[in-house]
């Protein structure tokens, strides 16, 4: 059975995927870096070496943003470095990449959706780190899809959906910053793309296509109007007020607008990707399952 190693699979992606891989008739290696410490370079290159894996899925990363900023040294190790040993033993012994990358490579100044071939302007270290990544993976594999997402959330793990509904229950009254501008995405979605992409491409229905790609859901909204749907769906009381990132105490600066653009990755795999108030619905109910 054709092998798929998936790295950081304890996160929000990794554990949407393993869901879903019981659906396919695939040997998927899910790692996290107890199994696997991927800022290791020689043993990433016994991992795959004896693994001979035909795609490596890299789910993991340095993702506290404000952290990251004190952590640097760490956040690059993994979110630049790690990528980077992946790619280079993929070429090595003939190994195809899949690696998830951000919206924060963008600094959020433009005013329509980010097409790949955007200017890329990260404003945070977590940004930068995760450009990084990018440019290493493409530096040492030709044979490497980079998929950028943004503003990701899972029934798995903590995320901004589930802080939202513990702080409904809890408060009557929250202020949620409303002048930044982008897209949820359902981790399940990004998954069901990453699976059916390797899938498609072992089974010989459409060809691997290498690049830089973005996923989100479609549809556009504020963190604001984001933590307002969550309330209304689950019949919470708390009431949400708009408040500007001004007035909001963060040390790391945030891109305003970081819309994806999906065009490139619809006409290349004709893939329907799903509004964010529905995959929103779907992700609720399996939160309410557990």
């Amino acid at each position: 059975m054709k092998s798929i190693l998936v790295t950081g699979s304890n996160g929000q992606l990794g554990n949407e995927i393993r869901r879903l891989a019981e659906n396919f008739d695939l040997d998927f290696i899910f790692t996290d870096v107890s199994e696997l410490d991927i800022t290791d370079e020689a043993q990433v290159n016994t991992f795959i070496r004896d693994l001979k894996p035909e795609f490596v899925v890299n789910c993991a990363a340095y993702t506290a943003v404000e952290k990251a900023e004190d952590d640097r040294e760490f956040a690059s190790l993994l979110n630049a470095k790690a990528p980077g040993f992946l790619a280079e033993y993929c070429a090595k012994y003939n190994v195809r990449m899949i690696h998830v990358s951000t919206d924060y490579v963008f600094d959020g100044k433009n005013y329509k959706p980010y097409c790949e071939d955007d200017r890329v302007n990260p404003l945070s270290v977590y940004g930068k780190t995760k450009l990084e990544g990018e440019i290493l993976v493409k530096l040492a594999l030709k044979n490497s899809m980079i998929v950028r997402t943004s503003w990701l959330y899972s029934s798995f793990g903590n995320n901004f959906v589930k802080t939202m509904i513990k702080l409904g229950k809890s408060k009557d009254k929250i202020t949620v910053v409303s002048d930044q501008i982008g897209t949820p995405t359902y981790a399940a979605d990004l998954a069901s793309f990453i699976v059916d992409t390797i899938n498609n491409t072992l089974n010989g229905t459409k060809e691997f296509v290498p690049g830089i790609f973005h996923y989100s859901n479609e549809g556009v909204c504020s963190w604001y109007d984001f933590a307002q749907e969550i309330m209304t769906l689950c019949n919470l009381p708390c009431t949400v007020l708009p408040i500007e990132s001004k007035n909001y105490p963060v040390r790391v600066e945030r891109p305003f607008y970081s819309v994806l653009n999906k065009a490139k990755i619809r006409d290349t795999f004709g893939v329907e990707v799903p509004y964010w108030k529905t995959s929103l619905v779907k992700c609720l109910k399996e939160i309410t399952k557990e």
